[in-house]
């Protein structure tokens, strides 16, 4: 082809170089996701007395499990009613920090489009 000089040399550069410069966002807001702290609630809405709280990460990672002292108190786990109730309460405080992890994951993720980068992950 006459006049096509320098081929797509340049712009192939600087598209590895945008590639790159996504990867390392990425990488910061996976890190983000890992420090940041989630808490879910079941059983009075807010931390208190008659709650159970699960702690995680802004990656679904469970890292603790609190219950209030009522709850302590209103348990008794050699009662099977009982002991379903403080499952459901556990399983509901989970799915809440599951879908508060979900908002936080799309907050720092959701800019990237959910397309990942092949060979560059």
């Amino acid at each position: 082809m006459a006049g096509f000089r320098g081929g797509m040399g340049g712009g192939m550069n600087n598209l590895v170089k945008q590639a790159q410069k996504i990867q390392e966002q990425m990488q910061q807001a996976e890190k983000e996701l890992e420090e940041l702290e989630v808490v879910g609630l079941s059983g009075g809405g807010e931390e208190g007395d008659e709650t159970v709280v699960i702690y995680m990460n802004g990656k679904k990672v469970i890292n603790g499990v609190e219950f209030g002292s009522k709850i302590s108190q209103m348990i008794d786990l050699s009662d099977e009613e009982d002991v379903e109730m403080l499952e459901d309460l556990i399983l509901a405080a989970i799915n809440d920090g599951y879908k508060k992890a979900d908002e936080l994951y799309e907050e720092k993720m959701g800019k990237f489009g959910g397309a990942s980068l092949p060979g560059l992950m």
